[in-house]
């Protein structure tokens, strides 16, 4: 790959910004396009297991990332009346994995990305259109305002309802819906102190976690139709179905606006992709292996992803070997776990209490083999084959 190798980003998402860093070190001349107004991310934060953390030290920001963070792992998980059924240690998950499972704001994670890029690097307000993904003997093309681009590499990072996907694959099925809802705040809660919590109820989950900057990140999900949405908004929704939860969830519920809650109903691609590439155009992240929330992993995924893409460099079927078995799987899992934690059944959520009870008792070692081989991840090359990356 020529140092003067020009690569086009469609999408300024937390793996499209992670594509064009790894890209940029590796010597790219790198654009990122993204339509939105701002590189404001959509949600609220981002939990980054040691998988992810390792991708990033690969881009050098990995301890200044683990600075930010929260902890996460210290709580448990536990009933709507407040029972624990199972007890976790953040100590015991570095031990497992060799590394922290850490919390941060979404917003810090794009920050920190963008600034390893060359100024100009970023176009926002910008759309790109896949016009040609050209092959062996020519450039692929993209359609920016009515200009043609080329380029040697295009990355798809634009997101779960990415056109370049559907440009590539048109008659793959695309993302399927996932059977629940998600809200989503971060906010002060001012004199509100707790165990990081996640908690399973009928159809409903609700977790709540502190950052290291004083605010709470919460989320909830709940099975819901497909685009169905509250009569008046969002936070008087929350109230009708965890106001009565345990604290601190009535205490986020009184301490959010209706503004700070974001909703968005969960999707995932079932059917995966023939491959992650064709011609000179690779997809990554929700673009290529859209998973539901339940592991935490969609976006850890994409920043693997970026940092095996940029080693890979032109090699676009050593990528697709590299990263489809991984994300299928992961995704499948993903899958389960939402079946399971998102039950409606009383009689399978009695027999699955039980069973995380028991388990619990048995060490938080045990409850930690479902992140086996997901968090122990490393990447392809180390963080000091990288070239410094200017900021």
């Amino acid at each position: 790959m020529a140092q003067s190798a020009r690569a086009i980003v469609i999408g300024g998402g937390i793996g499209g910004l992670a594509a064009a860093a790894a890209l940029h070190a590796k010597g790219w001349n790198v654009t990122v396009l993204e339509r939105a107004r701002s590189l404001e991310p959509v949600g609220a934060a981002i939990s980054l297991a040691p998988n992810a953390l390792r991708a990033l030290d690969v881009l050098g920001i990995g301890e200044e990332i683990r600075d930010l963070a929260a902890w996460q792992g210290d709580g448990g998980l536990r009933t709507p009346r407040g029972r624990w059924l199972s007890r976790s240690s953040a100590e015991a998950a570095a031990a497992r994995f060799g590394g922290p499972l850490v919390l941060l704001a979404r917003a810090t994670l794009v920050d920190r990305l963008a600034a390893l890029l060359p100024p100009g690097a970023v176009r926002i307000a910008t759309a790109g259109t896949l016009t040609d993904p050209g092959d062996s003997r020519r450039p692929a093309r993209v359609s920016v305002g009515g200009q043609e681009l080329e380029a040697e590499l295009v990355v798809g990072a634009d997101g779960i309802n990415s056109r370049v996907r559907a440009a590539l694959f048109p008659l793959h099925p695309g993302p399927v819906y996932s059977g629940f809802t998600t809200w989503r705040v971060l906010i002060p809660v001012p004199g509100t102190e707790f165990a990081s919590h996640e908690t399973w109820g009928r159809g409903r989950i609700w977790g709540t976690h502190p950052l290291k900057d004083g605010r709470v990140y919460a989320y909830a999900a709940a099975t819901t139709p497909a685009g169905e949405r509250a009569p008046d908004d969002e936070k008087a929704e929350l109230l009708r179905r965890f106001g009565d939860w345990h604290e601190p969830v009535p205490a986020v519920l009184a301490a959010a606006r209706p503004k700070d809650v974001l909703r968005h109903d969960v999707h995932h691609i079932a059917e995966p992709l023939p491959a992650y590439h064709a011609g000179r155009v690779a997809l990554l992240g929700d673009a290529a292996h859209a998973m539901p929330p339940t592991l935490g992993q969609g976006g850890n995924q994409a920043v693997e992803d970026a940092v095996v893409l940029a080693h890979h460099g032109d090699d676009l079927a050593a990528y697709t070997a590299a990263r489809l078995p991984r994300t299928t799987v992961i995704t499948r899992q993903a899958v389960r776990v939402a079946r399971l934690n998102m039950t409606g059944s009383r009689a399978a959520i009695a027999v699955r209490d039980l069973a995380i009870a028991a388990l619990s008792k048995a060490g938080p070692a045990l409850f930690l083999r479902g992140f086996d081989g997901i968090a122990d991840w490393r990447p392809p090359y180390a963080a000091q084959e990288t070239p410094t990356v200017k900021r």
